[in-house]
């Protein structure tokens, strides 16, 4: 139903941000933590907690699902990462059926020691093949390879370059591993040199880390990696490029960013998930050198001291890659890039902000925090399902939801999703409106845009 002047929620729902509890204080160590839950409570409480769902089937194009407060609902999905449709493709089902016939189901062990299988073994030759790179290293997850490259190959005195926006493993491994962590403004060249020159100026002995990814999940767009690269060999730097997003799922032979700008095989390190493209959980880290891959074998903790990939996860990644350089592969880019830019383009017919280049993350912008939470909580009644991103995972003002594209969308379904969420966008400006005009004089900050 849409929203009623006695179901608007109050203001407090509608303003504040994780980031106000990340440095909670006091000497109850969970005590302290307690207004959190309250104010997450609340946001529950009136339907603007759009996180923590659950999936009733699989992750389809239209799938059953429950929010955190565990009311069910059915809706299109633009929510899910399965990028090619492979999670339910049944090639890779059976895939992973009969590995666990033939293994069962556990690793049994960290990679370091009896965790690998023929699977995992295949696996890192075909991601070598697929990079042009000599050597794979494997991870429990996209995130633990992240954190893990950073933090086994950057020592305390050395220094990492990053974008500002790069993902939350490597800003956290970057952390983790040195004081001399130096964010650049996003995609900004000028900014990375003169990081660099600053450095070099002071310090020609200890090594420097440049961070960014193929493809940024926030606003779709992308860096120059050739300039990068040269950067790097001009200040004796050493570049590392995450490609999560975009491998698998972009350019014609599947190769992302790096194929696309021409870059396959000239990379320092490349590190990607499974997670979006390949059906499964999982991460890479890709090399040049026999030493890299051994040296991260047992100086990276999350791969060193986590088990190892299952032989059910190792296989269907395995698998997937196998489709991704198909013919079959080829067309089910083909599908999902035509998606995409079909809802770019009926989304800004409809007069939306859709930021960066076609890929399969369309970020819409809504800038307003409360409005976004509005617009998010009416989604579920109308059949939708996408992801409200905001503040502190983007920049405050800059509230935006990321629709995710599968290759086997249908026309339906996107018409259907741009007419629901411009429908929830109406409903929630207008009653937004009504709430700010007759906001209380303590209301100041909602009548001010908050």
């Amino acid at each position: 139903m849409p929203f009623s002047n006695d179901s608007l929620p109050p203001l407090e729902a509608l303003t504040g941000s994780l980031r106000d509890f990340r440095d909670p204080q006091g000497s109850g160590l969970l005590a302290r933590i307690e207004p959190f839950y309250r104010w997450q409570d609340l946001r529950r409480q009136h339907r603007l907690w759009s996180y923590s769902r659950s999936t009733d089937a699989a992750p389809t194009t239209f799938c059953a699902a429950k929010e955190d407060n565990g009311q069910s609902f059915t809706g299109v999905n633009f929510g899910s990462q399965d990028y090619l449709s492979l999670s339910s493709h049944p090639a890779v089902k059976e895939a992973a059926k009969a590995a666990v016939e033939e293994y069962g189901v556990h690793s049994a062990g960290s990679a370091a020691f009896m965790g690998n299988t023929r699977y995992s073994l295949a696996l890192q030759q075909m991601i070598a093949d697929f990079l042009a790179m000599e050597e794979v290293v494997l991870y429990p997850t996209g995130w633990s390879a992240g954190y893990g490259v950073i933090k086994a190959l950057v020592r305390p005195d050395d220094h990492i370059v990053m974008d500002g926006l790069a993902h939350s493993c490597l800003q956290e491994g970057a952390f983790a591993a040195t004081r001399n962590v130096h964010l650049h403004g996003h995609l900004n060249l000028a900014s990375t040199r003169r990081h660099l020159n600053r450095i070099r100026t002071r310090d020609t002995e200890n090594a420097v880390l440049v961070v960014t990814e193929g493809l940024f999940s926030m606003d779709s767009d992308t860096p120059d990696l050739a300039a990068l690269q040269d950067l790097c060999r001009e200040y004796n730097a050493t570049l590392l490029v995450d490609v999560a997003h975009d491998l698998g799922n972009l350019g014609e032979d599947g190769r992302g960013h790096i194929g696309l700008q021409h870059m396959l095989g000239q990379i320092d390190l490349v590190m990607g998930s499974f997670s979006k493209t390949f059906a499964s959980n999982g991460g890479f880290v890709a090399c040049h050198s026999p030493a890299v891959r051994e040296y991260l074998r047992y100086f990276s903790p999350p791969g060193t001291f986590s088990n190892a990939l299952s032989p059910a996860q190792t296989a269907t990644v395995l698998k997937a890659f196998e489709i991704v350089t198909s013919e079959e592969g080829r067309k089910l880019r083909a599908e999902m890039i035509g998606n995409v830019r079909s809802l770019r383009g009926e989304l800004q017919k409809a007069g939306f902000e859709v930021l960066g280049a076609p890929s399969a993350i369309v970020p819409v912008l809504v800038h307003d925090e409360g409005l976004a939470r509005l617009i998010a909580s009416r989604l579920p009644t109308l059949g939708v399902v996408a992801n409200l991103v905001e503040y502190p995972a983007v920049a405050k003002g800059s509230a935006r939801f990321r629709f995710q594209v599968m290759a086997k969308h249908s026309k339906q379904n996107i018409d259907d999703v741009v007419a629901r969420f411009r429908l929830a966008k109406e409903e929630a400006e207008r009653s937004l409106g009504t709430h700010r005009s007759g906001a209380a004089p303590g209301d100041a900050a909602l009548a001010a845009g908050m």
